[in-house]
């Protein structure tokens, strides 16, 4: 877990560990989402490089039997 301070502007520093592992580049935008007690910031990202990123998911689905 990373600390980070709030400035007087309320902007805050993304620690580099974190941009590093993410990927997060300057100028990317990122959504910000309050969660509960939480603020979350998810980097938002073009479709055609999210292709495959849910490669090797178990993908079988048990349904039920007036389901199939």
């Amino acid at each position: 877990m990373e600390i980070v301070t709030i400035s007087p502007k309320y902007q805050v520093v993304i620690p580099k560990i974190i941009r590093k592992l993410m990927r997060i580049r300057p100028g990317e935008k990122v959504c910000v989402l309050q969660y509960g007690n939480r603020i979350e910031y998810i980097p938002e990202r073009d479709i055609k490089s999210m292709r495959g990123f849910l490669k090797g998911m178990d993908t079988m689905v048990k349904r039920e039997k007036d389901r199939v």
